[in-house]
């Protein structure tokens, strides 16, 4: 007989078992026409409960994949954000130093446009000067 086999019986009635450090006690309520037993090294092979098959899903390598793909997908979307926002400020700051700069460039103008009027005041007043010579 192999060391790892199994069989199906059909029973009546399932046998009552006393329970022991290394059996799992079962919910009477459930009616099993038909036992699966497994000669293992452990004995009895019980079906997967609903957590071991979660974890088993959550375990899947597509599963994780699928996890791993969005997770990278929201870090991009975050740092697209965060460079679309940096942008923006980046444009901000343009714009006001642009506008600042033709503020001075219109203060200097103006100032400009003051001192050669004041050059042309005093050439009409040095105009008269030499007439002696």
């Amino acid at each position: 007989m192999p060391l790892f086999s199994s069989h199906h019986e059909e029973e009546a009635h399932p046998p009552k078992r006393k329970g022991s450090i290394f059996s799992r006690s079962r919910s009477p309520l459930k009616d099993t026409s038909t036992n699966h037993h497994s000669n293992s090294f452990f004995g009895r092979r019980s079906p997967p409960s609903d957590d071991s098959v979660s974890s088993h899903v959550r375990k899947d390598p597509s599963i994780v994949g699928a996890k791993q793909k969005v997770t990278d997908a929201q870090d991009a979307e975050k740092a697209a954000d965060k460079a679309l926002q940096e942008a923006r400020n980046a444009v901000k700051d343009a714009v006001e130093h642009v506008k600042r700069l033709e503020r001075e460039i219109a203060e200097e103008a103006r100032r400009a446009k003051a001192k050669q009027a004041e050059a042309k005041s005093v050439s009409k007043s040095a105009k008269g000067l030499g007439r002696h010579g």
